[in-house]
């Protein structure tokens, strides 16, 4: 993954970090493979300055094992995080495909928009808002059927509906290391997170209305992947409290398996108060 993706804020992008940290610990967690993570965002980070991860070993148990990843620039945590890991593979009859929501309806992916298509079809007054997306795209493919709210798409009391999918994948082979790909996966999570609170968010519609911050994320694995294949990621607003709101996320693979379910807290910042 690029070394310092950042995102039109101008910070460094979340998902970054939170793939590096699990990263980071998995490597230190040999014969096991992460189950959840979670992290709380403490300060952002500066495009192109040094970051430093510190591992420490919680616990290592015969089945489980713990990690606390730091991640810092100029020795301040940008992130600390905690991951979890469980050894071995599932037990005969422990699965139960049965018991999982299925995988919403949802268009294949070439049959839909990519992000920098939406990008492009901003009228001429808003094309700004969406150059960012195109001069520098993400390394993730993106397809939307309805575009986010900061390239025009629907936002408070517009919203069709709380829910919204989208394709997602890395558009090229990166090899049969399961931990990259869910290190992959964990980094295409953060995207579009908080668009569903802004959607939602009466004060902050709009290209060019809104900022926020993601506060923590949360990712809990349940099955290996494939992340160079398309993933539908369905994410759906749970609530929100004035400034604050809370995402819940699940990722399903192309056979409609539940690969990992997201939770994000984020705080809007309307544009009167910035």
């Amino acid at each position: 993954m690029p070394p310092d993706t950042v995102s039109t804020s101008g910070r460094v992008y979340g998902g970054q970090l939170l793939a590096q940290a699990l990263i980071a610990a998995g490597r230190s967690v040999p014969g096991k493979a992460p189950h959840s993570l979670h992290a709380a965002f403490v300060r952002a980070g500066t495009p192109g300055r040094p970051l430093e991860l510190v591992t420490d070993r919680v616990r290592d148990g015969r089945s489980m094992a713990t990690r606390q990843v730091t991640v810092t620039e100029d020795g301040k945590p940008l992130l600390v995080a905690i991951a979890a890991f469980h050894g071995g593979t599932p037990e005969p009859g422990a699965t139960v495909p049965a018991s999982t929501a299925p995988a919403p309806a949802a268009p294949p992916p070439d049959e839909l928009p990519g992000l920098q298509q939406w990008a492009a079809e901003l009228p001429v007054d808003l094309r700004r808002y969406g150059r960012h997306w195109i001069e520098r795209p993400p390394p993730i493919e993106f397809r939307l059927a309805e575009a986010p709210s900061f390239l025009g798409g629907p936002r408070a009391g517009m919203a069709a509906s709380a829910a919204r999918s989208h394709w997602m994948r890395l558009p090229r082979a990166v090899g049969d290391d399961p931990l990259l790909h869910l290190a992959l996966l964990t980094y295409a999570s953060d995207f579009l997170l908080m668009d569903m609170i802004f959607r939602q968010h009466p004060g902050a519609a709009g290209p060019g209305r809104s900022n926020g911050l993601s506060l923590d994320h949360a990712i809990w694995f349940h099955r290996p992947t494939r992340f160079d294949q398309w993933h539908l990621h369905t994410q759906e607003a749970v609530t929100i409290v004035g400034n604050r709101g809370l995402v819940r996320g699940a990722i399903h693979d192309a056979d409609g398996q539940l690969v990992a379910t997201v939770m994000q807290e984020v705080l809007v910042i309307p544009e009167a108060t910035r």
